[in-house]
């Protein structure tokens, strides 16, 4: 069975790699030059650029590379299972559907489930992990597509940025809110509602989100000792280590992982994001 996912789950390119995962690049514009997430370039780059002034562009998996992979899948008479970066966020889920409808009217026995996780960066990421252990188990892919499906539906995502100016270029947050966002020293506290990235709060300084973030995930989280709890970041390793060891210190999880955020996302939420992702209790 094969397993996709596409660079907005924010999983290194090594683990994609080791566990026989499928990767859509979706492609960064910077300095009039296009490259593929985490192919060709690395996010460390994009972020330096940005504290540099530079304003890079994204778009999503290009529809021809699509049909391609989807053609050589098709060929391939696996079973398969696409965790999609949400749809609210790119328009790669609905071209990867379209694509696949097209292909599947030569190979009616193509079996590809594709899956709009409505999550964004380790979110989703945590959904690939999840259903690579079922796949390398022996599970069926309709059993592994309900779990991912229900899976996605309890992704907690809280994040908060430097500066709500990246998202708001992007139209990923409201222009308003970015405005008040910038005074003071004013933190916004966000979360992912219905695939969509919607402020929920302000605080004043990195210190109280990081407090709020651990009272919400408290608050909202389900028996959290026992989950893997993901960290990402934009180019902030001692942030994000900072906040693992608060979230160690008062749940214990199994595993806290931490990686950089992708070039794409970092792209629209810009240096020194931090996002923390977990089960709730929905």
């Amino acid at each position: 069975m094969k397993i996709f996912a596409d660079s907005g789950c924010d999983l290194p390119k090594s683990y994609l790699d080791e566990h026989d995962v499928t990767l859509l690049p979706l492609t960064v514009l910077l300095d009039g030059k296009e490259y593929q997430d985490i192919v060709d370039i690395d996010s460390k780059e994009v972020f330096q650029a940005i504290r540099a002034g530079k304003q890079p562009k994204t778009s999503q998996v290009s529809p021809d590379r699509v049909l391609a992979m989807w053609k050589e899948f098709a060929a391939s008479g696996e079973d398969g299972i696409y965790i999609a970066f949400s749809s609210e966020l790119s328009g790669t889920y609905q071209t990867s559907v379209m694509m696949r409808d097209q292909v599947k009217e030569g190979n009616p026995g193509m079996n590809l489930i594709i899956i709009d996780t409505r999550c964004a960066s380790l979110g989703c990421g945590l959904l690939v992990e999840k259903a690579v252990e079922m796949r390398d188990a022996g599970e069926d892919v309709r059993t592994i597509e309900r779990k991912i499906r229900k899976l996605a539906g309890h992704m907690e995502h809280l994040f908060t940025v430097e500066d709500l100016d990246y998202l708001a270029k992007g139209g990923r947050v409201s222009k308003a809110s970015a405005f008040f966002g910038g005074l003071l020293n004013i933190k916004p506290l966000l979360h992912v509602e219905s695939g969509r990235l919607v402020p929920i709060e302000k605080h004043r300084g990195r210190k109280k989100v990081f407090r709020r973030i651990i009272e919400l995930m408290e608050e909202r989280g389900e028996d959290i000792g026992s989950q893997t709890v993901a960290i990402s970041h934009g180019d902030d390793l001692a942030g994000a280590e900072e906040l693992r060891d608060l979230i160690d210190e008062k749940f214990h999880p199994q595993d806290i992982q931490i990686h950089m955020i992708g070039s794409v996302i970092g792209s629209h939420a810009g240096p020194d994001t931090l996002s923390v992702f977990f089960l709730n209790k929905r």
